[in-house]
């Protein structure tokens, strides 16, 4: 079981799935638990802690009432739960290891960061313990006397590991991004000398200098007006140094090996003129993926390739673009956009993808030397030498095989090379690192929506009489960016509330997005159209046939409706496998085992393919069937020693058994008719070794 204070208190099983512990007092007694962690606490304590001076009658009762409830609460989560929270003579303890809390994670990740000697060792390190920040520490609890001295003690740790990573990133090249980073944090934390000397630093570096000696004017102020004090020396000598320019403050760029076989970008003959990156400028914010940007980074900045995975619409391109954009100064030979969608690169094998890259970067076909025999990827792979540089190879997954083959190649022969790919699918080559784009959170999809139907809807504003609505669409539409930016392009004609009641009917209402957008992404249909295509038959059948559950299945549920004669049961779970690598299926870990879902609107798009194929009563009926078993099954049990464990499996399917039961009772499903019966018969499978 994990515990999480680094935010709001969370708990969460060994699998990651959230554990709810809603009573207030209850809430309060486990934070009380967790900022002595390792200590125990006296019932008086815990008395004082938890009522103040509203004690109530019998507080002694009562507190042991309220620890029942804590241990109840992690029982039920995972068995054996209640035995972490122990009673000894000196009171209440959480017997947790350090490794379950994320302040102690935090703690481990910074202290072997620290010992690491190489600084590009501890980057990696000190990001993935910041990762683990999901607002203040305590953060409910920062009111309560009991909380606050630890809450202190870490929010200090957690500045010290956002100095120290910002005082290597700027030795590392990195002052760029941190010119802009670091300024909300000065302003919020003016005295601390060490980050306000790697800010002053990196806006020098950038060429801000008057912003960087306006920020020393500012802490020489108030240091002056609250305090009656004047800047350390450290910050002095640097400000002295800003002044004249001093060109120690500015260390020598990192040289370039040079290419006889490339130029870098065709330009100018000085190289230094030549631009070192073709990245698109923003035209919007981005939002809701801040934390993604942090991630990426710090993968790139621990692996060479790194993969961005989801479904279509999730917005990869959008993220792998801000992700390579933050990451530039790391990269002094250059960040590239390698657009593998592009009608010049629909077709073809490893030659077609790795002239399209040296397409983008200026790489001439043949050089003086070059036997007229070697193969582009040869040439490809001299010419980027030991180059310090970041490809962006956007939109994969129709190219996998021979865009892995380049990637593994380059790699290999490129050692200052890194790749940040997008993709439905990974590469699957040694060395890949997988991030999965989700959907925005349900905060974030309104937030988004807001400000995409504001643009395209002067005067509209998120208030108290649309945010239902509002929320309701988001909903609908998965929290999926494109989707939420295609919906909020309607607002205009439809308002709010006209658009959530139409999207019964999503794929006629999204059908229009911006001229500017590639051709997959200017409709809902389109963008999964293209990923439809990708597929195999065998897929796209299992895909569809997906559809008719509600709320998702079991792998056995998934053998059972999806298998036909053309899909044997046995062959379903490769073929929901594969559905998992290409993201148009998730698969949720749970008690019982594994669970699929569907994204609503793959899931809409899929049952009109299941129309399509006449299969849609036959694999309802085999819905039907599946789960009146399951009832019958599950009925003998609800009474006895095993009552828990069926109540838990009837709960998770219950969507799928009203709509079972919605099925049999409408008629809309009955036996017989010319669209499916044929499809009934049993599919080949091997014995059942026991219950599903």
């Amino acid at each position: 079981m994990r515990f999480e204070v680094l935010g709001p208190l969370q708990v969460r099983t060994d699998q990651g799935a959230l554990i709810t512990v809603r009573e207030p007092k209850v809430r309060a007694l486990l934070a009380d638990l967790l900022a002595h962690h390792g200590r125990p606490i006296s019932a008086d304590r815990l008395v004082d802690d938890l009522w103040g001076e509203a004690v109530p009658g019998n507080p002694v009762n009562t507190l042991q009432t309220k620890v029942s409830q804590l241990r109840r609460a992690l029982e039920l989560a995972e068995p054996g739960g209640r035995e972490l929270v122990v009673h000894r003579p000196a009171g209440y303890l959480l017997q947790i290891p350090d490794g379950a809390l994320d302040s102690g994670r935090f703690a481990a990740l910074t202290l072997q960061a620290r010992r690491m000697p190489d600084a590009h060792g501890r980057v990696p390190l000190l990001r993935e313990a910041l990762a683990l920040w999901r607002g203040p520490a305590f953060a409910e609890f920062r009111d309560h006397a009991f909380a606050q001295p630890a809450a202190i003690r870490l929010d200090e740790q957690r500045l010290t590991a956002v100095e120290e990573l910002a005082g290597i990133r700027l030795e590392l090249g990195e002052h760029r991004s941190l010119a802009d980073e670091l300024g909300d944090l000065v302003r919020e934390h003016p005295l601390r000398d060490r980050l306000r000397a790697v800010h002053m630093q990196s806006l020098y570096r950038s060429g801000r200098q008057a912003e960087a000696l306006e920020s020393y004017r500012e802490l020489t102020e108030h240091l002056a007006d609250e305090l009656g004090l004047d800047p350390g020396p450290e910050l002095v000598a640097l400000h002295g140094a800003i002044l004249r320019q001093d060109p120690d403050l500015v260390p020598d760029p990192t040289p370039t090996a040079p290419s006889v076989h490339a130029a870098r970008m065709p330009g100018p003959d000085v190289a230094d003129a030549a631009p070192r990156t073709n990245l698109p400028a923003a035209s919007t914010d981005l939002i809701g993926r801040g934390q993604d940007v942090v991630q990426v980074r710090g993968l790139l900045a621990s692996g060479r390739l790194v993969t961005l995975t989801g479904p279509g619409g999730v917005g990869k391109t959008r993220l792998a673009l801000a992700a390579a954009e933050a990451a530039r100064d790391a990269f002094p030979d250059g960040t590239w956009l390698i657009e593998l969608a592009a009608e010049t690169v629909r077709t073809g094998g490893t030659a077609d993808v790795a002239t399209a890259v040296a397409d983008v970067l200026g790489i001439r076909d043949h050089a003086a030397g070059d036997p007229p025999s070697s193969r582009t990827e040869d040439r490809l792979a001299h010419a980027l030498g030991t180059r310090r540089l970041l490809l962006v190879l956007d939109n994969c997954e129709h190219l996998v095989q021979p865009v892995a083959d380049l990637a593994e190649f380059l790699l290999r022969h490129a050692p200052g090379l890194r790749i940040l790919a997008t993709s439905r699918e990974p590469l699957a080559i040694s060395g890949e690192t997988l991030h999965a784009v989700e959907p925005l959170r349900e905060s974030d999809a309104v937030q988004l929506f807001a400000a995409r139907a504001a643009a395209a809807a002067p005067g509209f504003a998120l208030g108290p009489g649309n945010a239902d609505a509002v929320a309701l669409v988001c909903e609908r539409l998965d929290g999926m960016p494109l989707a939420l930016e295609l919906a909020a392009a309607r607002v205009r004609a439809l308002g709010v509330h006209e658009l959530a009641e139409r999207l019964r009917d999503r794929f006629r209402l999204l059908n229009a997005g911006r001229r500017d957008a590639p051709a997959r992404h200017q409709t809902l249909r389109a963008v999964i159209d293209w990923s439809w295509g990708l597929l195999t038959n065998s897929e796209r059948s299992v895909l569809s046939r997906l559809a008719v559950f509600a709320g998702g299945c079991t792998l056995p549920a998934a053998e059972e409706v999806c298998a036909a004669q053309d899909v044997p049961a046995d062959d379903v779970l490769d073929v929901v496998t594969r559905l998992v690598d290409r993201s148009l299926v998730t698969v949720l870990n749970s008690e019982d085992g594994p669970r699929y879902r569907m994204l609503e609107s793959i899931a809409a798009y899929s049952l009109e393919r299941l129309d399509e194929a006449g299969e849609t009563r036959a694999a309802r009926r085999r819905h039907r069937v599946h789960y009146t078993e399951l009832a019958e099954r599950a009925e003998p049990w609800l009474y006895g020693p095993d009552q828990r464990r069926w109540l838990r499996r009837l709960d998770s399917d219950s969507a799928n058994l009203r709509s079972a039961l919605a099925d049999a009772t409408s008629g809309s499903s009955l036996d017989g008719g010319a669209d499916g019966d044929a499809d009934l018969a049993p599919a080949p499978r091997k014995p059942s070794t026991g219950a599903t």
